[in-house]
C-alpha cells in the first residue's frame, strides 16, 4: 500500500483545483496582495476550429507552370508572407500550412470578411517606382515594365504598347504606414527606404524634376504623383484616392514583401457559425452518452474500483481540459476524437490494473498484497500500449505537417496529449484514490466490494 498518502493526495487536489480554475474561467489574473493589481495575466478562452466555430479554409497553389520546379524554402518564404499579411489584417488564430511541393492550406476559424483575406494574400504585392517620362497614365491602367521578378526576361507587351524603366521595387522599402493628407480628408501610404533606395530614389527625382514617377503595383498602375522638387530624404507618400480598408491592405501588400512565387485560389470552403455550433453541440451529446455508458459498465463490472476509474477519468478530463486552454490549442472535431480516443486508453489501463488486482485476490493474496502486486504486474503492458500510441502520434503529427493535414495533426497531437496525461491519473491518481477508499471502507467482502 502507499505510505505516503496524504501528500499525494494534497497534490492531486492542488493540481485539480488549478485545473477547474483554468477551465472555469476565460482569463487568469494574479493579484498582487500588496499593490493589489494583478501582476500576471494570461487568456485561457478555449479556441474552437474552424469545423467547431465556422469560418474559411482555402487552398493556394504556385501559380506557374507545373513542369517548373518550385523550391521548398520558396514556398515556405511564401507561407510566412501570406501569414504575416493575415495577421496584420487582425486576422487571429489562423492557421498557414504548405501542404506538399506546390501548395499551402489556410484555415481562419470564425472569419467573418473572406473577400479581403482572399484578395490580401494571394496578391504578389510587387511594388515598382517606373519613370514615365510625363506620361501620367490614370490608376488602375496595365503597364508594361523592363523589370522582371525572377531576374528574367521581363513580360512582352500587346503590339504597339510601351515598355517604360523601373527604376527601384518594393524590395527598398524600410517601413510603410498608413496616414491621412494633410486637410485630413483622404488615406495615404507613407514609406520610408533604406539607404541605397534612398540614394538611388534621391538621384532619380533630382534629376527629374517636373516628370512623372509612376507607382505601380503586380503592374497596375496605383498613382502617378508629378515629381515637384528632388527627394533626398528616403521618405514619400503615395497617394490613390484610398480607404482606410484599401490602404490598410495596400500597406500589408508592400510591407511584408513579394511573394517569392506567384500564388492563384484552388479552392475555398466557407463554413458557417451555425453548421459549427451544431457540429460542437452534436460531439458534447456524443461524448456524454459514451462516457455515461462507459461508467456504467465500470461502476457495475467493477464495483469499488470501477467508482475509483470513473472519478480519475473526471479528473483526468478536467486536467486535459485545462492543459488546452492554458497552452492555446485549437480544438477541432478530430481533436475531440483525439480526446475521446485518449479516454478509452486511460480506461484500458484501469482495466488491466484492476484485472490482475482481482486476479491476487482470487489466488489468494491479501488486499494490501493484491493492490501492490496489481499494479506491479500491469505496469509493463501499460507502458508498451500507451509508448506505441505515443509513437503513433507522433508520426501521424509529422504527416500532417508536412502534407498540410491539419485535420490529422489535431487529432494527433490531442491524442498524444491525452495519452500522457492518462498515464499519469492511472498510475498516480487511481492508486492513490483506491488506497483512499480502502483505508476508509475496510471491504471485507471481496465478491461484494470487487465483483470477484
Amino acid at each position: 500500500m502507499i505510505r505516503n498518502l496524504t501528500n499525494r493526495i494534497i497534490l492531486i487536489v492542488v493540481i485539480v483545483a488549478l485545473a477547474l480554475w483554468i477551465d472555469l474561467s476565460s482569463e487568469v489574473n494574479i493579484i498582487n496582495p500588496i499593490s493589489n493589481e494583478p501582476f500576471f495575466t494570461r487568456s485561457v478562452a478555449p479556441r474552437l476550429g474552424l469545423d467547431l466555430q465556422g469560418g474559411l479554409q482555402v487552398l493556394l497553389e504556385a501559380d506557374i507552370p507545373a513542369d517548373q520546379q518550385i523550391d521548398s524554402q520558396s514556398m515556405e518564404v511564401a507561407r510566412e508572407i501570406v501569414q504575416q499579411r493575415t495577421d496584420a489584417l487582425g486576422v487571429s488564430e489562423n492557421a498557414i500550412q504548405v501542404a506538399g511541393d506546390r501548395r499551402i492550406v489556410g484555415e481562419f476559424p470564425g472569419l467573418a470578411d473572406t473577400d479581403s483575406v482572399l484578395t490580401t494574400i494571394q496578391q504578389t504585392g510587387l511594388l515598382e517606382f517606373v519613370d514615365t517620362g510625363d506620361f501620367a497614365p490614370e490608376p488602375g491602367t496595365i503597364l508594361y515594365t523592363d523589370y522582371s521578378p525572377a531576374g528574367g526576361q521581363a513580360e512582352l507587351p500587346p503590339s504597339g504598347e510601351v515598355i517604360y524603366h523601373t527604376i527601384m521595387t518594393g524590395a527598398e522599402l524600410d517601413a510603410v504606414t498608413v496616414g491621412q493628407d494633410q486637410l485630413g480628408a483622404n488615406y495615404v501610404i507613407n514609406f520610408r527606404l533604406k539607404s541605397e533606395g534612398a540614394q538611388i530614389f534621391g538621384a532619380h527625382t533630382s534629376a527629374n524634376v517636373g516628370n512623372v514617377l509612376t507607382i505601380v503595383l503586380d503592374k497596375q498602375v496605383i498613382s502617378a504623383p508629378r515629381i515637384n522638387s528632388a527627394i533626398t530624404g528616403g521618405e514619400g507618400t503615395i497617394t490613390g484616392g484610398f480607404t482606410y480598408d484599401s490602404a490598410n491592405a495596400f500597406a500589408v501588400q508592400l510591407r511584408y514583401g513579394s511573394l517569392p512565387v506567384p500564388l492563384k485560389i484552388v479552392e475555398t470552403r466557407i463554413i458557417g457559425p451555425t453548421l459549427g455550433a451544431d457540429s460542437l453541440n452534436k460531439s458534447l451529446i456524443a461524448g456524454s452518452i459514451g462516457m455515461t455508458i462507459v461508467a456504467l459498465f465500470m461502476i457495475i463490472y467493477y464495483r469499488l474500483p470501477g467508482i475509483v476509474a470513473v472519478l480519475s477519468i473526471l479528473i483526468y478530463a478536467v486536467i486535459t481540459f485545462a492543459v488546452f486552454k492554458w497552452f492555446h490549442f485549437t480544438l477541432t472535431l478530430p481533436g475531440v476524437a483525439g480526446f475521446l480516443l485518449s479516454t478509452g486508453a486511460a480506461l484500458d489501463a484501469n482495466i488491466l490494473i484492476f484485472e490482475r488486482l482481482k486476479e491476487e485476490l482470487r489466488s489468494g493474496k491479501n488486499l494490501a498484497q493484491a493492490v501492490d502486486q496489481g499494479w506491479t504486474r500491469a505496469w509493463s503492458s501499460i507502458r508498451d500500449s500507451n509508448l506505441a500510441a505515443i509513437i503513433t502520434s507522433l508520426i501521424l503529427f509529422w504527416f500532417g505537417s508536412t502534407f498540410g493535414a491539419t485535420i490529422v495533426q489535431g487529432f494527433s497531437l490531442t491524442l498524444a496529449l491525452g495519452v500522457a496525461i492518462s498515464l499519469f491519473t492511472a498510475i498516480y491518481v487511481t492508486r492513490t484514490l483506491l488506497s483512499l477508499f480502502l483505508k476508509i471502507f475496510k471491504p471485507q467482502n471481496f465478491d461484494r466490494w470487487f465483483g470477484i
